[in-house]
């Protein structure tokens, strides 16, 4: 596990020398890039399946859950993560008790965290997260991701999350009519992304960040 040190109530991983989410505002950030980058909630529906790189503190899971429940949508949110550095519990408890607003589903979920859980099931929620480098468990996971958020650490600093391969496996577990959304806006990323066979699109980023990126699977796309 990774024991992170803190700027205020940011984590930092001492891995990459990278905060986990915005020194900002991580709610605003995650929702502007990963929810509103993914046409949510408007896309949500029973079985919805978000997959993620870099579960992190899991905020990006508590911000979906609880547009989710906010929006009135039935059934089950399926959300399936890729983590190779899991946070220990106490350090995703502390992060999550930054955002106030998210308290009640914080709560929810901490007895899970407590437990080392890897997969919950609640009424409304199936969450998997898988241990281990994506490059090595992505291409033997079975699922088909209708939104993806891609949050790795910066390319700069933990490019092997961002190879074009591990997105080309993003492209090939993702249905068609998927999307995908990343804060980052690095040439190398919308290029690879578009190789991969998705339409790329940079937009207006979140608080300092200029830009930002999605891509869109075609409708008419076979799994490569």
């Amino acid at each position: 596990m990774d024991q992170p040190f803190w700027r205020g109530t940011v984590p930092v991983s001492p891995r990459f020398d990278d905060p986990y989410y915005s020194l900002e505002d991580g709610l605003a950030e995650t929702r502007h890039v990963f929810l509103q980058g993914n046409g949510l909630p408007g896309r949500f529906r029973d079985g919805f399946h978000i997959a993620e790189l870099g579960f992190g503190t899991g905020l990006n899971l508590l911000a979906a859950l609880d547009l989710w429940r906010a929006s009135g949508q039935g059934g089950v949110l399926r959300y399936t993560s890729f983590e190779a550095y899991p946070l220990p519990p106490e350090a995703m408890r502390q992060a999550q008790a930054a955002f106030p607003e998210l308290r009640p589903l914080a709560c929810e979920l901490a007895p899970h965290w407590r437990q080392g859980a890897m997969q919950i099931a609640l009424p409304d929620l199936s969450l998997h997260v898988i241990a281990g480098d994506a490059r090595q468990t992505l291409p033997d996971w079975e699922g088909q991701a209708d939104a993806w958020f891609l949050d790795g650490f910066a390319p700069a600093r933990n490019p092997e999350l961002w190879e074009p391969a591990l997105l080309r496996q993003v492209a090939r577990h993702m249905a068609p009519g998927g999307t995908a959304a990343t804060y980052s806006a690095a040439g190398d990323v919308r290029r690879a992304l578009a190789a991969a066979g998705l339409e790329v699109t940079r937009r207006p980023g979140y608080g300092r960040k200029r830009h930002m990126t999605t891509a869109h699977k075609p409708q008419e796309a076979a799994s490569a």
